[in-house]
């Protein structure tokens, strides 16, 4: 009788607490944030699968929910819809995509730049002078075109001197095994598996405009300021997995080796791709490449190649007419700001205060 009374009397005493509970984990801020493959991005894999992303969630009392979105233009289309808070995405894609549609975006960790990840690969030729006249399967009015114009520049060519078939990202291999594509354009790791097949041979890279294709975690700007502990987060997050994937100790290892399994290839095919992929493994590194004025000048040829194709929306006046805004300065209308590179929280990991 004593027993039934305590335990009564304890569990009266333990439902407020364990209605505190609920109510804290129920309120606790809850985000959902979207990546797909790619050589610069496999560490959010890790940092999820690892605890290091919910560690720093947990630090700053919000819960962070990553989604793998298989096809890549797909994940920026369900950010731009509402669907995530924020996704990774390269800096011309940020700007036709959401910032296009209204959305106002901020790059608040600058990852990578392509030096090498993006090729133009022909079949039986090894110029690229050979591209005029061919189809060229690539995902349109993606980076991938704006790779391929810069390289026809270089050429004294232009688009209209070939004709572009557009593919999905998740269809471009399986497309160039066939014996009607004879070229095609894609970024790793769909870039080594087809100069892999026999006959190809790759002619053009983004090693030849280094720093033009930006590798972006890009959150809303509205979120961001309401929430900034989800900054924190993701950027505390992401500079930890730089320095474990950095090392060459047996956690270094093991992390490329985790990166690779779930990009679908080897430790040594991806530290391949590492290799062609200039990364920011510091908040150091980071900054210099985000304050310096090669950004803005990058981000003004981006918007001129995005008006020139339509891609800044149908009333786009100029290609000035959504506001990029720099650290150097803003390109673009003042007065509409839609894209932002905020170096707030990897100043804050630079300077240790995260």
């Amino acid at each position: 009788m004593l027993k039934s009374r305590l335990f009564k009397k304890l569990s009266t005493l333990c439902i407020p607490v364990l209605l505190l509970l609920s109510f804290s984990a129920a309120a606790k801020p809850t985000f959902n944030i979207a990546w797909s493959i790619y050589a610069g991005w496999m560490p959010w894999e890790y940092a999820q699968q690892s605890g290091i992303l919910k560690k720093w969630a947990d630090k700053y009392n919000i819960k962070i929910n990553l989604t793998q979105v298989n096809d890549y233009i797909e994940s920026i289309n369900q950010y731009t819809a509402g669907k995530f808070a924020g996704c990774v995405m390269t800096n011309m894609d940020a700007l036709t995509i959401p910032a296009a549609s209204g959305i106002d975006s901020s790059a608040i960790i600058v990852g990578d730049y392509s030096d090498g990840n993006d090729g133009i690969v022909l079949k039986g030729k090894k110029s690229l002078r050979d591209i005029k006249g061919q189809r060229v399967n690539l995902v349109s009015l993606s980076v991938s075109e704006y790779l391929l114009a810069r390289a026809l520049q270089f050429q004294g060519l232009s688009e209209k001197d070939v004709t572009l078939v557009n593919t999905s990202d998740s269809d471009i291999v399986s497309s160039f095994q066939s014996p009607d594509v004879t070229a095609a354009v894609t970024w790793n790791p769909m870039l080594n598996v087809i100069k892999s097949q026999p006959g190809a041979h790759e002619v053009f890279s983004s090693h030849m405009i280094p720093g033009e294709i930006l590798d972006l975690m890009v959150v809303k700007t509205n979120i961001l300021k309401k929430h900034p502990e989800l900054g924190k987060a993701l950027t505390g997050a992401w500079y930890e997995t730089m320095k474990v994937m950095h090392s060459d100790s047996k956690q270094g290892i093991a992390a490329r080796t985790a990166m690779a399994k779930a990009s679908g290839t080897d430790l040594a095919n991806y530290d391949q791709q590492l290799k062609t992929t200039h990364m920011f493994y510091t908040a150091q590194e980071a900054l210099k490449e985000t304050t310096s004025p090669r950004l803005k000048e990058t981000m003004s040829l981006i918007a001129r190649f995005s008006y020139d194709h339509g891609l800044l929306g149908d009333g786009a006046p100029s290609a000035g007419y959504i506001g990029i805004q720099t650290p150097a300065g803003v390109y673009g209308d003042k007065g509409n700001i839609k894209f932002r590179f905020d170096p707030t929280f990897m100043n804050l990991a630079a300077s240790g205060k995260l």
